[in-house]
C-alpha cells in the first residue's frame, strides 16, 4: 500500500504542464539587446531604425550620457519615411558614412522595429549594396517587439550574425591544404589530439565567458571560440563538423541557424546557471566528446556548501514566475535546487525541443527534492496570473517592472526580472549572486527582525 501511495506521489512530480494562454509579450522591448551586444562586440556600431518612441525608449532604459559616447544611435523615421515621400536609402547611407568617418567600426548592425515591419521597409535588400559603398560589413537583425520578446533581441542577431562567419575547413579539406603549403625547415611539433571544434553560443561578459571556458578545459575540452566574439573579425568558423552549445535558453533561433544553414551539431544540454545546472551542461559536453568528467560533483558540493548562509533563507519560501526574459525555466530549476516551491513559470515563448533538457533536469530536481512539478504557461495572461497569485499568495513574484508595484501593495514581494538578464548568473561562481538579488526582496520584507548591519546591506 506505501509503495502505490510513492508510486502515485512521484508519477505528480514527473508530470509537465504546459498551458498556452493568449496574453501580449507583456516584456521589455527587444531592441534593449542594444545595451550588453554593444560592449560585448567591441568594434561594432548599432543603428537601431525606428521612431522617436524607440529613441525614449533607449535613453530611459539604458541610462547612457551623451559625453560615454556609446557605440549605439538612433536612425529615426519621420512622418515622410513612413509616407515613403523620402527615400530611405539615401538617409541610411548619410547616416552610415558618418558614423564610419566617426567611429570606424569593423561592422554595423541595422537593428529593424516595430515600424519597419509595419512600413514593410526593405533593410536585408539595401544592405548589400550599402555595404558595398560605405566599405564596412552591415548586418541586419529584426528585434521588434511584434513578433519577440525582451532578449530575443540578441537571439535575431546572433542568428544573423551566424551567416558571417567562415567556412570551416573539415579535416580532410585541413589536411590537402597543409599539403599544398611548403614545408617549413626544422622539426616540427606533433599537434596534440583535441576534441572537435566546438563553438558556444550567447552574449556573456567576458570574465564570465572564460570562466566557462576555464571549466571546459579543466575536462580537457577546448573550446574553439564564442559566438559573439569580441571583435568581428575574430567570429568562429562553422560548418560540418563543427559542435555548437548554447548558453542561454532565449536563443533557439540562433541554433536553428546553426543547425540548418551552417550544418552544425547542437549538442542539447541543460543551460550553466546555478551549479546544478553547470555541472549538468559540462557533463553532457563531455558526453558528447567522449571524457569523463573529473570531479564535477565535488565542485557541486563545495558550491552548495558555500550557499548555506542563503539556503537558509529561501527554503521553504515559494515564487512566482509572470514571464519576461526567458531565464524562467532555468531560474526555476535552481530555486527548486534551493528548496523553494515554484507556483507558476510564467514564459512569452518556449521552444520544448531546444529547451528539451533544461525540462528534463527541471523534472528531475522536482523528483530529487520532493517539489511537485510547477505549471508551464507559455504568453500567460496577467490578469489571470493576478487572480491565481491572489489565491496562491506567493512568498515571491519575479515579474517586469509593469507589474511590480501594484503587486507590492497587495502584499506580495517582488523582484524585477529584467535584473537577472543583466546580472552575472551564469557558472560556478556566480550562484550566490542569483541568490542575492532573489533574498534581498524577501530580508527587505523582514527588515523588523534585521540589525542596523543588515538594513545598510539591504538598502
Amino acid at each position: 500500500m506505501n509503495r502505490e501511495k510513492n508510486d502515485m506521489s512521484m508519477k505528480r512530480f514527473e508530470t509537465l504542464t504546459f498551458e498556452c494562454e493568449t496574453g501580449n509579450y507583456h516584456t521589455f522591448c527587444p531592441i534593449s539587446c542594444v545595451a550588453w551586444l554593444y560592449q560585448k562586440i567591441e568594434d561594432s556600431f548599432f543603428l537601431v531604425v525606428g521612431t522617436k518612441t524607440c529613441g525614449y525608449f533607449l535613453q530611459n532604459a539604458l541610462g547612457v550620457m551623451i559625453f560615454a559616447e556609446p557605440r549605439y544611435a538612433m536612425a529615426e523615421l519621420e512622418e515622410g519615411d513612413i509616407s515613403a515621400q523620402l527615400n530611405d536609402y539615401g538617409e541610411l547611407k548619410r547616416l552610415c558614412l558618418q558614423v564610419v568617418r566617426d567611429r570606424g567600426p569593423s561592422v554595423i548592425v541595422w537593428i529593424g522595429t516595430c515600424t519597419t515591419e509595419i512600413v514593410k521597409m526593405d533593410l536585408e535588400g539595401m544592405a548589400p549594396r550599402m555595404e558595398t559603398e560605405v566599405g564596412v560589413p552591415i548586418v541586419v537583425a529584426r528585434a521588434n517587439g511584434l513578433d519577440y520578446a525582451f532578449t530575443q533581441g540578441e537571439d535575431t542577431v546572433l542568428a544573423a550574425m551566424a551567416h558571417r562567419c567562415a567556412e570551416h575547413l573539415g579535416a580532410d579539406q585541413a589536411r590537402r591544404t597543409r599539403s599544398s603549403l611548403p614545408k617549413p625547415l626544422g622539426p616540427q611539433k606533433t599537434p596534440e589530439s583535441t576534441n572537435p571544434p566546438l563553438v558556444l553560443f550567447g552574449s556573456l561578459p567576458s570574465m564570465v565567458a572564460s570562466q566557462l571556458s576555464s571549466e571546459l578545459k579543466r575536462q580537457s575540452v577546448r573550446v574553439s571560440g564564442w559566438l559573439p566574439a569580441q571583435r568581428y573579425a575574430d567570429l568562429p568558423a562553422l560548418g560540418t563538423g563543427v559542435f555548437v552549445c548554447g548558453v542561454n535558453p532565449f536563443l533557439s533561433r540562433t541554433a536553428t541557424t546553426l543547425m540548418r544553414r551552417r550544418k552544425c551539431r547542437l549538442i542539447g544540454a541543460p543551460f550553466p546557471i546555478g551549479p546544478d545546472g553547470t555541472r549538468a551542461w559540462i557533463e553532457k559536453i563531455c558526453s558528447v566528446f567522449g571524457i569523463q568528467p573529473q570531479g564535477l560533483r565535488d565542485r557541486e558540493d563545495l558550491v552548495w556548501e558555500s550557499l548555506k548562509d542563503y539556503l537558509s533563507l529561501v527554503r521553504g519560501k515559494s515564487v512566482f514566475f509572470m514571464g519576461d526574459n526567458l531565464l524562467e525555466a532555468s531560474l526555476a530549476r535552481f530555486l527548486m535546487r534551493c528548496g523553494m516551491t515554484v507556483y507558476e513559470i510564467g514564459v512569452p515563448y518556449m521552444d520544448k525541443r531546444y529547451q528539451a533538457a533544461e525540462l528534463a533536469l527541471l523534472r528531475e530536481t522536482s523528483e530529487h527534492m520532493c517539489i511537485p512539478m510547477p505549471r508551464i504557461v507559455e504568453k500567460p495572461d496577467n490578469y489571470d496570473q493576478l487572480q491565481r497569485m491572489r489565491e496562491l499568495r506567493p512568498d515571491l513574484a519575479i515579474t517586469g517592472m509593469a507589474n511590480a508595484n501594484p503587486l507590492e501593495a497587495r502584499g506580495i514581494d517582488t523582484k524585477w526580472s529584467v535584473e537577472f538578464t543583466f546580472a552575472q548568473i551564469h557558472g560556478f561562481s556566480n550562484a550566490r549572486d542569483i541568490l542575492q538579488l532573489i533574498t534581498r526582496s524577501l530580508r527587505r520584507s523582514n527588515m523588523g527582525d534585521l540589525g542596523w548591519t543588515d538594513m545598510v546591506n539591504v538598502v
